[in-house]
């Protein structure tokens, strides 16, 4: 079976872990053998959470520069800063509502502007599906449910060997009972995003 590499970032508290726990669960339904890593920086404090997801036939999760299919980023910042993992085969789906870090709010840093993350990352890559996954969350009826926005963009690029019936059975399954529905439909309204993009 082919292998696909998926890089998924995000600041701590985001959910990039539930999401990789809901795509683990949906590639196991599809019978697709998965491996997976994350990375934990200082998460509880608004820190890096990066997880590396591995698709098919591998004998490790490492996913060294250059090497990923696919790059989801929750926050716009953090997808220009995995750049490296990229090549120019990649597709890339990110979120373009930033969450700036503390040094940017006690005016100590400076944002990235938020065209110029776009073209640098177009510039290297396949494909760039960018748009406000906050928005989308938010009309979903939880503005947490970013994570769930981006795995619809992610499933509707067909580029996971996974069928959109089986991760939406893993956001059943996965997800608190009380936040399903809007999960559900977090997850349409990310799909329907990535196919407009």
């Amino acid at each position: 079976m082919k292998t696909t590499r998926l890089i998924i970032v995000a600041v701590g508290g985001q959910g990039n872990l539930l999401a990789s726990k809901v795509l683990g669960q949906a590639a196991l339904l599809s019978g697709v053998p998965v491996r997976m890593s994350e990375i934990h920086g200082m998460a509880q404090r608004g820190g890096v959470v990066e997880s590396a997801i591995v698709f098919g036939d591998a004998s490790s999760t490492i996913i060294s520069d250059s090497e990923a299919d696919v790059l989801v980023g929750f926050e716009p910042s953090e997808t220009l800063r995995a750049m490296n993992k990229c090549n120019a085969g990649t597709t890339v789906i990110t979120n373009l509502a930033p969450l700036p870090p503390f040094t940017v709010a006690i005016g100590r840093g400076t944002y990235p502007d938020l065209d110029q993350v776009q073209d640098l990352i177009k510039a290297k890559t396949r494909r760039l599906i960018a748009f406000d996954a906050v928005e989308r969350a938010t009309a979903a009826g939880n503005v947490m449910s970013v994570n769930i926005v981006l795995l619809g963009a992610l499933i509707q690029t067909g580029i996971l060997p996974i069928p959109k019936e089986n991760l939406v059975e893993a956001i059943r399954t996965k997800t608190k009972k009380a936040f399903v529905d809007v999960n559900l439909k977090a997850f349409d309204l990310g799909f329907i995003a990535a196919a407009n993009a």
